[in-house]
């Protein structure tokens, strides 16, 4: 009858080809803007987005609310902006 191949033929690819639908599907609707995997997307872009907004007062007034900075180093820092 021919070679014994578990009664399987060709039919393996399909579930193959629905795990890489899958994937992809995944990686889409996780709102990344591209297939891969999390960590090669825009790993920097969002780094970079983040202190570009913020301003050197921003950042000041944010040195000494968390104690980085006393009273006296942030009023010489913010008249001299």
């Amino acid at each position: 009858m021919g070679p014994d191949n578990g009664g399987f033929g060709v039919w393996w690819i399909f579930p193959v080809i629905m795990c890489i639908i899958m994937m992809v599907f995944f990686f889409r609707r996780s709102g990344r803007r591209g297939f891969g995997p999390p960590w090669m997307q825009d790993s920097d872009k969002h780094h970079s987005e983040s202190t570009e907004s913020e301003t050197a007062l921003d950042i000041l007034k944010k040195r000494y609310a968390k104690g980085e900075i006393t009273k006296e180093e942030f009023e010489e820092m913010k008249r001299a902006l």
